[in-house]
Protein backbone atom coordinates (compact mmCIF):
# COMPACT_ATOMS: atom_id res chain seq x y z
CA UNK A 1 0.00 0.00 0.00
CA UNK A 2 1.46 3.36 -1.02
CA UNK A 3 1.69 6.01 1.64
CA UNK A 4 2.88 8.82 -0.58
CA UNK A 5 0.63 11.76 -1.22
CA UNK A 6 -0.39 12.37 -4.82
CA UNK A 7 1.37 15.16 -6.69
CA UNK A 8 -0.32 18.56 -6.59
CA UNK A 9 -2.87 19.25 -9.26
CA UNK A 10 -1.83 21.47 -12.16
CA UNK A 11 -5.26 23.06 -12.41
CA UNK A 12 -5.64 26.57 -11.09
CA UNK A 13 -8.21 27.13 -8.37
CA UNK A 14 -10.27 30.25 -8.89
CA UNK A 15 -10.62 32.38 -5.78
CA UNK A 16 -13.99 34.13 -5.43
CA UNK A 17 -14.22 37.87 -4.87
CA UNK A 18 -15.69 39.53 -1.80
CA UNK A 19 -18.84 40.32 -3.72
CA UNK A 20 -19.27 36.66 -4.63
CA UNK A 21 -18.88 35.69 -0.97
CA UNK A 22 -21.54 38.23 0.01
CA UNK A 23 -23.84 36.92 -2.74
CA UNK A 24 -23.43 33.32 -1.59
CA UNK A 25 -24.02 34.34 2.01
CA UNK A 26 -27.43 35.69 0.96
CA UNK A 27 -28.32 32.58 -1.11
CA UNK A 28 -30.99 30.06 -0.08
CA UNK A 29 -28.41 27.24 -0.25
CA UNK A 30 -26.20 28.93 2.34
CA UNK A 31 -29.23 29.72 4.51
CA UNK A 32 -30.16 26.02 4.43
CA UNK A 33 -26.60 25.04 5.37
CA UNK A 34 -26.63 27.51 8.25
CA UNK A 35 -30.05 26.24 9.38
CA UNK A 36 -28.89 22.61 9.27
CA UNK A 37 -25.86 23.47 11.40
CA UNK A 38 -27.68 25.63 13.93
CA UNK A 39 -30.66 23.32 14.36
CA UNK A 40 -28.24 20.54 15.32
CA UNK A 41 -25.47 22.33 17.20
CA UNK A 42 -27.39 24.81 19.34
CA UNK A 43 -29.84 22.40 21.02
CA UNK A 44 -27.05 19.93 21.75
CA UNK A 45 -24.86 22.68 23.17
CA UNK A 46 -27.63 23.97 25.42
CA UNK A 47 -28.47 20.42 26.51
CA UNK A 48 -24.89 19.54 27.32
CA UNK A 49 -24.28 22.76 29.24
CA UNK A 50 -27.45 22.13 31.26
CA UNK A 51 -26.31 18.55 31.93
CA UNK A 52 -22.86 19.78 33.01
CA UNK A 53 -24.31 22.50 35.28
CA UNK A 54 -26.66 19.95 36.84
CA UNK A 55 -23.63 17.79 37.66
CA UNK A 56 -21.77 20.76 39.17
CA UNK A 57 -24.79 21.86 41.21
CA UNK A 58 -25.43 18.34 42.46
CA UNK A 59 -21.77 18.02 43.41
CA UNK A 60 -21.93 21.31 45.32
CA UNK A 61 -25.30 21.09 47.03
CA UNK A 62 -26.42 17.45 47.09
CA UNK A 63 -23.58 15.75 48.95
CA UNK A 64 -25.81 13.04 50.33
CA UNK A 65 -27.23 12.10 46.95
CA UNK A 66 -23.89 12.20 45.15
CA UNK A 67 -22.33 10.07 47.88
CA UNK A 68 -24.95 7.34 47.54
CA UNK A 69 -23.25 4.03 46.80
CA UNK A 70 -24.34 2.34 43.60
CA UNK A 71 -22.14 -0.76 43.56
CA UNK A 72 -19.30 -1.39 46.00
CA UNK A 73 -17.28 1.82 46.34
CA UNK A 74 -18.78 3.34 43.19
CA UNK A 75 -21.10 6.21 44.04
CA UNK A 76 -23.53 8.38 42.07
CA UNK A 77 -20.92 11.16 41.68
CA UNK A 78 -18.48 8.81 39.95
CA UNK A 79 -21.18 7.41 37.67
CA UNK A 80 -22.39 10.89 36.66
CA UNK A 81 -18.80 12.13 36.23
CA UNK A 82 -17.99 9.25 33.89
CA UNK A 83 -21.28 9.87 32.09
CA UNK A 84 -19.98 13.40 31.34
CA UNK A 85 -17.08 11.88 29.40
CA UNK A 86 -19.38 9.42 27.68
CA UNK A 87 -21.80 12.14 26.56
CA UNK A 88 -18.91 14.28 25.31
CA UNK A 89 -17.69 11.49 23.05
CA UNK A 90 -21.22 10.57 21.95
CA UNK A 91 -22.00 14.16 20.97
CA UNK A 92 -18.72 14.42 19.03
CA UNK A 93 -19.47 11.17 17.20
CA UNK A 94 -23.06 12.21 16.51
CA UNK A 95 -21.94 15.60 15.19
CA UNK A 96 -19.33 13.99 12.91
CA UNK A 97 -22.04 11.76 11.43
CA UNK A 98 -24.43 14.69 11.04
CA UNK A 99 -21.75 16.83 9.40
CA UNK A 100 -20.75 14.09 6.97
CA UNK A 101 -24.35 13.34 6.00
CA UNK A 102 -25.97 16.78 6.10
CA UNK A 103 -23.46 19.62 6.20
CA UNK A 104 -20.51 18.50 4.08
CA UNK A 105 -22.50 17.78 0.88
CA UNK A 106 -24.17 21.20 1.07
CA UNK A 107 -20.89 22.96 1.82
CA UNK A 108 -19.11 21.10 -0.98
CA UNK A 109 -21.82 22.11 -3.46
CA UNK A 110 -21.49 25.76 -2.43
CA UNK A 111 -17.69 25.58 -2.59
CA UNK A 112 -17.62 23.97 -6.03
CA UNK A 113 -20.10 26.54 -7.35
CA UNK A 114 -17.98 29.38 -5.97
CA UNK A 115 -14.79 27.97 -7.44
CA UNK A 116 -16.43 27.62 -10.83
CA UNK A 117 -16.54 23.81 -10.97
CA UNK A 118 -20.31 23.64 -11.24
Amino acid sequence: MATETPPPSNTQTRFPSGEEFAEVQQSPEFAELRHSYRSFAFPLTVGFIAWYLLYVLLSSYADGFMGTKVVGNINVALVLGLAQFLTTFLIAWWYARHAAAQLDPKADAIKSRMEGDA
